[in-house]
């Protein structure tokens, strides 16, 4: 357990391209896939997952009223637009999807209600890849909320284009059946003085791996990405974000969280932040912390951070893995708490200031509850 040191993988090496074939099958030896299991992931990255086409996954919509909803094929000019795949499973959806389902909010359009939309897997055979594109309107407000649930084997692209003056919070859950595996690519393109609060949140599945890119478009932009993650026995729940500071004045900020417990609970959270020699009065931070609740589970963290400008407000990261404060514990059972109520409460104070930024209240319930659910579902293995 602990930091991993390693230096900031080199974006100029990295291949943007459309094209499946320029995209080497991964070995698991590169830096963006060394912790990730490849045979666990069921031939999402090599081709060899049959493609089960749109009946492996069941979408419902709930929008807000103003918000517009409709299917486009893959070559509508808007689709594509946060760039071109960089990751040979993102270059898999982009070739494997003949659809794309767009989520559009009008330009200063204030919906006083989420849009949720609901992706259930239906746990077929082979594989089913999706895409989504969120596009909000300049100086628009929204609330947008990508519910996973279900078991198969799913990958997706998720583009969100934020205009100016634009206020977002878009809020991703990773609630599987046991059985699921999902590689998801979340790209964020932000306006000039836009304003974006992503939320991640990863509970089940067997294997979930979520990529989360951010540039910026224009000067004054600002990114809060937040993410919280309860890993199980024998989970894999990998999350990596790369903020690309190129344009001046903007900000970034981000807050990760996650507990583990069981023989074999494993998590991974890569945060890459790269401040480019034009991005001047760059104010930007990132922080991991990770409470191991049992032996056995494993947390990984690697926070990167490059800088090629001295020009900056503020730079930093920082991170830390480890157990139960005994000296909690006890003061909590000194005071007539019994111990499995009492690393409830432990638990549930870690996780509260990244869950209370989350500003959707009845999301905000849902997590606490299924929180207390992997806690109780514990207990009840060690009683």
């Amino acid at each position: 357990m602990g930091v991993t040191d390693t230096p900031v993988v080199d974006r100029g090496a990295l291949v943007a391209s459309f094209d499946l074939a320029d995209h080497p099958i991964p070995t698991g030896r590169e830096e963006a896939w060394r912790f990730t299991p490849l045979r666990r992931i069921r031939g999402l990255h090599d081709g060899s997952a049959v493609p089960t086409g749109p009946d492996g996954l069941e979408v419902s919509i709930n929008a807000a009223a103003d918000v517009i909803v409709e299917t486009v094929g893959s070559d509508d000019p808007r689709v594509g637009s946060t760039g071109a795949p960089d990751d040979r499973v993102e270059a898999q959806v982009v070739a494997g999807a003949d659809q794309v389902l767009v989520v559009s909010v009008p330009r200063e359009s204030v919906g006083g209600t989420p849009t949720v939309v609901s992706l259930r897997g239906l746990g077929l055979q082979g594989a089913t890849y999706s895409r989504l594109l969120v596009e909000v309107g300049a100086f628009a407000e929204a609330v947008i909320v990508v519910d996973h649930t279900g078991s198969g084997t799913h990958a997706t692209l998720v583009e969100v284009v934020v205009g100016d003056g634009a206020n977002l919070r878009f809020v991703s859950l990773h609630d599987w059946a046991p059985d699921a595996v999902h590689l998801a690519r979340q790209r964020f393109r932000i306006g000039r003085d836009a304003k974006v609060t992503g939320f991640n949140a990863t509970l089940g599945g067997d294997l979930v791996r979520v990529y989360t890119t951010a540039t910026y478009d224009g000067p004054g932009g600002d990114a809060d990405l937040f993410g919280v993650f309860f890993a199980d026995e024998g989970q894999h729940l990998e999350h990596r974000l790369f903020i690309d500071h190129e344009a001046p004045n903007c900000r970034s900020n981000v807050a990760y969280k996650g507990a583990l417990q069981g023989k074999g609970a494993r998590s991974i959270w890569i945060g890459d932040v790269l401040i480019r020699a034009a991005a001047v009065g760059t104010s930007t931070y990132e922080i991991n912390r990770n409470l191991l609740l049992t032996d056995g589970a494993r947390a990984d963290s690697v926070p990167n951070l490059e800088i090629e400008t001295g020009e900056i407000v503020g730079a930093g990261h920082a991170s830390a893995t480890g157990r139960f404060d005994d000296e909690q514990l006890f003061y909590l059972q000194s005071r007539g708490i019994p111990e499995s109520e009492a690393r409830r409460l432990v638990v549930r104070g870690f996780f509260a200031d990244v869950v209370g930024r989350l500003g959707v209240p009845e999301v905000e319930e849902r997590l606490i509850a299924a929180i207390e659910a992997e806690l109780e579902r514990a207990e009840r293995a060690l009683s």
